[in-house]
C-alpha cells in the first residue's frame, strides 16, 4: 500500500466498471448510502453538499445497534478525479478519494486517510484498513446492479 508516511492509511482497488459509474456511485447520495462503510452497516445521509466548503453529515448505523455520527466538510472536488474532505468528528483525519480511468470498463479507486500524527493513525490502522476493503467490496456489489 503506497503511503507517503506513517500518518496515512491507504487502500486501493481496481473496479470493473467505468469511471463515470464509479464516480456516480460516490457523488449521488442515494447510491452512496447503499455502499458506504463496512459490511453490515447502513447509512442515513442528512446532508451531502458536494462542493468545496459543503457539508457531509451522515449517521452510520452499525450491526450492533450503535449509531455513529459523522460530520465532514468537502475541500476539493474534481469530478471523475478526486474528492477530498476534512472529518470534523472523531477520529479526525483528512480523506482523499482518487478515481483513475484504467480502461472504458476499469477504474482504480483509492482511499487515502491522512492523520495529524502517526500515533493517531496507529490507533486505528489495524481496524480501518480491513474495513476500507469491506467498503470496496460493497461498492463492487452496488456497481454490479448498474446497467451500462
Amino acid at each position: 500500500m503506497p503511503t507517503k508516511n506513517n500518518k496515512e492509511i491507504y487502500n486501493e482497488r481496481l473496479i470493473e466498471s467505468s469511471i463515470e459509474n464509479v464516480y456516480h456511485a460516490f457523488s449521488n447520495p442515494d447510491q452512496l448510502k447503499e455502499w458506504w462503510g463496512p459490511e453490515d452497516f447502513t447509512n442515513t445521509i442528512h446532508e451531502f453538499d458536494l462542493r468545496p466548503g459543503g457539508k457531509w453529515l451522515l449517521t452510520m448505523h452499525g450491526p450492533n445497534n450503535i449509531n455513529y455520527e459523522n460530520a465532514s466538510v468537502f475541500k476539493t472536488i474534481k469530478p471523475l478525479q478526486l474528492v477530498s474532505w476534512s472529518r470534523l468528528t472523531k477520529p479526525i483525519f483528512d480523506m482523499e478519494i482518487e478515481f483513475q480511468k484504467v480502461s472504458d470498463y476499469e477504474t482504480q479507486i483509492s482511499f487515502r486517510m491522512i492523520f495529524e500524527s502517526a500515533s493517531d493513525c496507529e490507533k486505528i490502522r489495524a481496524f480501518v484498513g480491513p474495513k476500507n476493503e469491506e467498503n470496496f467490496d460493497r461498492l463492487e456489489k452496488e456497481l454490479s446492479k448498474v446497467k451500462v
